[in-house]
This record gives C-alpha cells, sequence and structure tokens, in this order.
C-alpha cells in the first residue's frame, strides 16, 4: 500500500512543476518508511535471539544503505547528463520501477502475520500506551528529540551550503556540484556501513549506552564542523563525520526493542516515532527561519541541540546492562 502511495507522490512531482506539487508528493513519498519501521522492528525482534538483537538491526540497516549510498551518486548523475529539470523527472521514473519492484518483492517473500501469531497486543489508544512506556525509554526518547532538532534544523539546507561553497571556492558548475554531492553522500554511507557491524557485535557483547551515546556525540558534531568548511576536501571529511552518526543508530533501535515489553514491541515503536517525529517536525520550520537569519545561526543552534541532547543521555541514559547493575 505505502509503495504505491510513494509512486503516486512521484507522479506528482513529475507531472506538476510547481514548487506545491514537490511538497505534496513529498508527505506522499516520505511517509511509507516511517510508518512501516514498527513492523520491520517487530520482524527482527522476532527472528533473533535478544543478545542478537543489536546485530540484526545492524544488517538491516546495512541493507538499507546500499540504495542510500547509490541514490544521490546516481540522482547527481542524471542531473549532470540530462539538467536540472530532465533530469530529476527522469530519477523519479526510475524510482517508480524501484518501488514496483519493491512491492513485488514484499508480497513474494515477506510472511505475513495472523491475528493469532503475532507476537504483539493491540492497543489503539496511544495515551494508555504511553503509560506503559518504561521510564528509561522516556529518558532515551527525549535524548533522541533533541538530537533529532540537532539534524534537521540544518538537514534540508546542506545540500545548499555545500554546492554554493563547491561552485564558489572550488569554481565547478552547478550541474558539477550536484555530482560531487552525490559523492559526498556516497562517502557518508560508506563510513555509515563501515561502522555497523564491528559496532553491533560489540554493542551486544559490552552494552549499548556508550556506543548511543557516541552516536549522539557525532549528531552535535557535524553541524559545528560543515559550518567551517568550504573546499572538497574539507567537505569530504566533514561527511566522513557525517556518516559516523550512524556508528550506533541500529544500536538505539535495539535499545528501544529492548526497553520496551515484549508484548509491545511494535507498539512501542509506533509510539517511540509518532511522539519523536510530530515534536520534531517543528524543526523543518524553524530550521527555515533560522536559514533565513544566516546559515550559520542555523548550524549553531544545530550544535547547541546536539550537545544538549548527548548530556542529557549521559546524565540519564540507561540500557539493560546499566540498569541491572544498579
Amino acid at each position: 500500500m505505502f509503495n504505491g502511495i510513494s509512486i503516486a507522490g512521484y507522479l506528482i512531482v513529475i507531472l506538476v512543476p510547481r514548487w506545491w506539487a514537490v511538497l505534496l508528493g513529498a508527505a506522499f513519498f516520505i511517509s511509507w518508511s516511517a510508518i512501516s519501521l514498527p513492523a520491520t522492528m517487530e520482524l527482527i525482534a522476532k527472528a533473533v535471539p535478544k543478545n542478537r538483537r543489536t546485530m540484526g538491526v545492524s544488517l538491516q540497516s546495512l541493507v538499507r544503505r546500499i540504495p542510500k549510498t547509490l541514490g544521490p551518486l546516481v540522482g547527481g548523475v542524471f542531473i549532470a547528463v540530462w539538467g536540472v529539470g530532465v533530469g530529476i523527472r527522469l530519477a523519479f521514473c526510475f524510482a517508480i520501477l524501484l518501488a514496483l519492484l519493491a512491492a513485488y518483492l514484499q508480497q513474494r517473500f515477506i510472511e505475513d502475520d495472523t491475528p493469532s501469531t503475532g507476537a504483539s497486543r493491540a492497543e489503539k489508544n496511544p495515551l494508555r500506551l504511553y503509560r506503559e512506556m518504561s521510564p528509561d525509554l522516556r529518558n532515551l526518547l527525549t535524548s533522541d528529540i533533541l538530537i533529532r532538532f540537532c539534524e534537521r534544523i540544518p538537514d534540508a539546507f546542506v545540500v545548499l551550503w555545500v554546492t554554493a561553497n563547491l561552485v564558489e571556492h572550488d569554481g565547478v558548475t552547478f550541474e558539477r556540484a550536484a555530482f560531487l554531492f552525490g559523492v559526498l553522500s556516497v562517502i557518508e554511507n560508506v563510513t555509515a556501513v563501515l561502522c555497523y557491524i564491528p559496532v553491533a557485535h560489540m554493542a551486544d557483547r559490552f552494552g549499548k549506552r556508550p556506543f548511543v551515546l557516541t552516536t549522539f556525540v557525532f549528531f552535535a558534531l557535524f553541524p559545528f564542523a560543515v559550518m567551517f568548511t568550504h573546499s572538497f576536501w574539507m567537505l569530504v571529511l566533514a561527511f566522513i563525520l557525517r556518516g559516523l552518526k550512524e556508528f550506533g543508530e541500529p544500536t538505539r533501535k535495539a535499545l528501544i526493542m529492548d526497553l520496551a515489553p515484549e508484548d509491545r514491541k511494535a507498539a512501542m515503536f509506533g509510539l517511540y516515532y509518532l511522539i519523536r517525529d510530530i515534536v520534531v517536525s517543528f524543526a523543518a520550520l524553524g530550521g527555515a527561519f533560522l536559514w533565513s537569519v544566516s546559515p550559520r545561526t542555523s548550524f549553531v543552534t544545530a550544535f547547541v541541540f546536539g550537545i544538549a541532547g548527548a548530556l542529557y543521555f549521559a546524565a540519564f541514559g540507561r540500557d539493560l546492562r546499566t540498569r541491572a547493575t544498579q
């Protein structure tokens, strides 16, 4: 169903060359990933033992990183070869083909649960479900909200900052700058992929809290670092740092799984992301305002939110290992 909704969003962008159509289409093709996440985590929780959950989530994240790594590069090639207007439309056409393939593979290979075999109890009242959320999970949620403000405030404008700096300081054309941004995205994603498996192994063995905290620190450092970057090679270092912010992201998802009740995994994931994304959605509007003041204001504000989130988790964050020793 959500692949179909995504395709509808792609078609809107392709057929209607207006700014409002981009916003409308984005509402369709951005939605499915977050909504499908609780079911994905539920599948992983049932498929792997508790002491291997971080590895299970990391493998899922690694597989997702393959298209996330190649996608920006392919998109940059489309723009470099066919120009901005035609290139973006062709990229969306290619995305439609991939969405159709994904829908076929999902229906062909994913076995569905029935109400009698599903592991989670259904609960439609989010307030009642929130009362079942443990204090440790609420602390993780609070720190995660602060960290996502750090990420989202400048997120949509990083590409503008990068391309503008490449055009100004490296003297390349806009089309060439778009391609180089794709290269930087590849570097970011390769960095993240290289972290997943060793970090998952260590987190399952030694506890998740220090790796989640390290991730939050990397989140905080990226906007501060990119603010001082201008040339392509300086941006390479900044995007390596951006890739390192995925250092413990699968570990954080596995920690949510650990802290959620055994029969509420999917429901608690849904509630966690519902609360986080509703609150953090205001960061986009605030980010636009801050960017209109100045890019540096946006980056500095994001850095402050990131440090606040990391400090909060350092003070109050727990995992099963640290909770058991108290």
